[in-house]
């Protein structure tokens, strides 16, 4: 089956790319920079642009599609200003409207039409269990989640079956609540939040994932549905299980005031005490792989590195694409020009199996030296460069090689660590990020271009 997803290129979408290639599923996205996209999205897939909030999605994007995922959104961390909170509800609200509305010009409709929206539709709701017939509640977010899924429901009108994930805190790698929460819990600072006594539903990204993927299979699945684990805990709860998790002190707490002073609105929301249950979910059979927060939070705050994934598909034999990638002056000509990358040095006459290489780069008008040995090489199939020394605290950079439809999937992962630990990574990752981004994309063009014309030729 062909899949739309929309929201691929944050953490959740990442996630749920390399579920739905790992069930087999024919993937498309819809996004708004075709460039970046390229590098942010971990598996291959086709890409359409689409400026969601503006226009319908263009109609080749939903040739031959059974089932349309919807995860796109502008983030809701943050002061809520007037204007802040009319961008978060035009990304939701104007872009469901709009791929509702392409549902109805099309003949042959998806089958499933699957959409975000959040526990946020119950508001405060003390220590009341909250399952789907829960009414809504007030405030921003409720009114929000509430004229959001009035659009996500319009799609019932075409026939078509419907799905609204009300999803709770998800808890996964460099995204999402953990994203603050864990530098500050590794700096001793971890704290609960006003009396703790707030209750929080949670769910773990690949159970997100997962959930999605289970509604996605089992026709049974529609209507609200609360993407929350089993197993709620209050603010303080959490904050002690974090603290364990972390084995780092967590005897702080931020008074209401503060928190309201300095968040204004979203403050009061962090404060709402919210005790969903996944009625649906359980119902339906999904069986979550992280039903218990002392289990879900290992896998999330033992990450020690960074991770990037990306492929990209080339119309070469892997033989052609391997030995260009053995050739260090065609890595030099696919290098960002900004960086003036050269190769200065390497132990081997070709590469191979433990082969020193010594490169030179400029980094935001700094110049470097990188040392990397070529370990885990085995020919036409894969190949890693880890550094020995250089700017990174762990460079770990691995490159696979598949034949795929007629030419060569590349298969890149890069685990990394900055320098400095965990004021490293507060205050210097985001920048190398960024160019990490500009760097990858920069390659990954010029990487197409070379096997477009050799094609051509």
């Amino acid at each position: 089956m062909r899949v739309l997803v929309t929201g691929a290129t944050g953490f959740i979408g990442r996630e749920l790319l390399l579920l739905l290639r790992e069930k087999g599923y024919d993937i498309a996205v819809l996004t708004r920079d075709l460039e970046s996209s390229g590098v942010r999205l971990p598996v291959k897939c086709d890409v359409y642009q689409w400026d969601a909030s503006l226009l319908e999605p263009p109609p080749e994007a939903l040739e031959g599609v059974g089932a349309v995922i919807h995860m796109a959104g502008e983030s809701v961390v943050g002061r809520w200003t007037e204007k802040r909170k009319a961008e978060i509800s035009r990304s939701r609200i104007l872009s469901t409207h709009h791929l509702v509305q392409a549902f109805g010009r099309l003949e042959e409709k998806p089958g499933v039409f699957i959409a975000g929206s959040a526990i946020g539709y119950y508001g405060d709701r003390q220590s009341l269990d909250l399952d789907e017939s829960a009414s809504p509640g007030g405030g921003f977010l409720a009114t929000l989640c509430n004229d959001w899924e009035k659009e996500i429901f319009k799609a019932e009108e075409h026939g078509i079956r419907t799905v609204a994930m009300r999803t709770g805190v998800v808890l996964g790698k460099d995204g999402g609540a953990m994203k603050q929460a864990l530098p500050a819990f590794r700096l001793c600072l971890g704290a609960r939040l006003g009396s703790g006594d707030q209750w929080m539903s949670w769910i773990h990204a690949r159970d997100l994932a997962g959930l999605i993927v289970h509604a996605l299979q089992n026709e049974s699945v529609k209507g609200p549905v609360n993407a929350v684990s089993p197993n709620p805990v209050t603010n303080k709860e959490f904050t002690k299980a974090m603290s364990k998790a972390m084995r780092r002190p967590a005897f702080l707490f931020l008074p209401k005031a503060i928190i309201k002073l300095a968040l204004g609105e979203m403050g009061q929301a962090l404060l709402d005490s919210l005790k969903v249950v996944p009625k649906k979910a359980e119902e339906s059979g999904y069986q979550f792989l992280f039903p218990e927060l002392e289990k879900a939070l290992p896998s999330v705050c033992n990450q020690v590195a960074h991770e990037w994934l990306v492929e990209l598909w080339v119309p070469d034999s892997v033989e052609n694409v391997f030995a260009f990638f053995m050739d260090t002056s065609a890595m030099e000509k696919v290098s960002a020009p900004w960086l003036s990358f050269k190769v200065r040095s390497q132990s081997t006459e070709t590469i191979e199996e433990g082969t020193l290489l010594n490169y030179s780069f400029t980094v935001r008008g700094m110049p470097m030296c990188w040392q990397s040995m070529i370990v885990d090489w085995k020919k036409d199939q894969r190949f890693s460069d880890i550094q020995i020394s250089g700017p990174y605290a762990l460079w770990h950079h691995t490159h696979e090689f598949i034949q795929q439809n007629g030419g060569t999937l590349i298969r890149e992962l890069a685990v990394y660590r900055v320098p400095f630990c965990v004021p490293g990574d507060i205050l210097i990752h985001p920048f190398i990020r960024r160019d990490l981004e500009k760097i990858f994309t920069h390659r990954r063009k010029m990487i197409e271009e070379h096997f477009r014309s050799k094609a051509e030729e």
